[in-house]
């Protein structure tokens, strides 16, 4: 029997796009519904994709939804690529009140017409809005997903490629906690081929220096942003690894914004952590041994994502820093 797969995006500008042609171009999806309050741009990037059909493998129906947003409600995951780029272009945080007044405006209603699929949110502050969207809806925590850290990790591979030499597919290094300027990368646990980064070193002669490595994989989009004012085909293509995981249950683990039930006493609110993601969303977190410098880290990283949510006020979850 043939995959039948529906998703839905919101937000129909450069990463929305992006995540719907890579949605198509790997047959992931069997019925794409695009929404944006922009409706000029939405049906034009909505006959853009059907033109582009012949090419994809396999043919989808494609629908321009416009704020219609109830009719969502059928889809098996809804992305959330609700933004406004300009507005980041100091820091992730610069979006908080925009893109949080965004998922006001569509959460609930489509809640309310029943939806019970998975979230997928990309929309900065990732983490604060990822939060929102479980708040504002009452879905089952583990439905709603951030791409968090997916994305800084793979920045930080390709930091970590240039460094060695060695292809980023050979290299497990991940970033944890906030998908902002608080993410930190966990040493502790990186690996290139069986090898830890020491053992490389001392067999190599190569050195590293872990500080300038973690700041290209905490500002690597930064790179990007200020050649072309935004970023595209990484989060897009992040995202995608998610979604897939999703569609074909594949119990890939990747970090992603996740509820943190008493991490290193952090609770009540979403940050990036391992996890398996499968046909039910996130059906498992785990939560590595971090040296003492990392718990740190950790710490204050979620203090900055708390600090956010402390910011808009009527977030009124249980956000806890023991």
């Amino acid at each position: 029997m043939a995959l039948i797969s529906k998703i839905g995006i919101i937000g129909a500008n450069h990463v929305g796009a992006h995540v719907a042609n890579a949605l198509l171009y790997q047959g992931l999806v069997t019925e794409l519904y695009i929404s944006d309050t922009n409706e000029v741009l939405c049906k034009a990037q909505v006959n853009d994709l059907l033109d582009a059909m012949p090419f994809y493998p396999h043919p989808a129906r494609v629908f321009e939804l416009d704020d219609r947003y109830e009719e969502l409600a059928g889809c098996d995951i809804i992305v959330n690529a609700a933004g406004h780029v300009a507005a980041a272009a100091g820091n992730r945080d610069g979006e908080l009140f925009v893109t949080t007044d965004e998922a006001k405006k569509f959460a609930k209603r489509i809640a309310d017409a029943g939806f019970n699929g998975v979230w997928v949110n990309i929309a900065n502050p990732c983490d604060v809005v990822t939060t929102e969207l479980q708040y504002l809806t009452g879905a089952d925590p583990y439905k709603v997903i951030g791409s968090g850290t997916t994305l800084d990790s793979a920045r930080l591979r390709h930091a970590l490629s240039g460094a060695t030499g060695y292809p980023a597919s050979c290299i497990n290094a991940w970033m944890l906690g906030e998908h902002g300027n608080g993410m930190f990368a966990c040493w502790s646990h990186v690996s290139i081929g069986c090898l830890t980064l020491d053992e490389v070193a001392a067999q190599t002669g190569k050195t590293f220096d872990l500080s300038e490595l973690e700041q290209a994989g905490r500002m690597g989009g930064y790179v990007t942003y200020s050649g072309k004012q935004c970023t595209e085909y990484s989060i897009a293509n992040g995202a995608v690894e998610v979604i897939k995981a999703i569609v074909h249950d594949t119990k890939l683990i990747t970090p992603v914004s996740t509820l943190l039930t008493d991490v290193y006493g952090v609770s009540g609110f979403y940050s990036s952590l391992p996890a398996v993601i499968g046909a039910n969303g996130v059906e498992k977190v785990f939560v590595p041994e971090l040296s003492d410098s990392e718990i740190e880290a950790w710490r204050k990283s979620c203090e900055h994502v708390k600090g956010n949510i402390d910011q808009l006020g009527w977030l009124e979850v249980d956000a806890r820093i023991d």
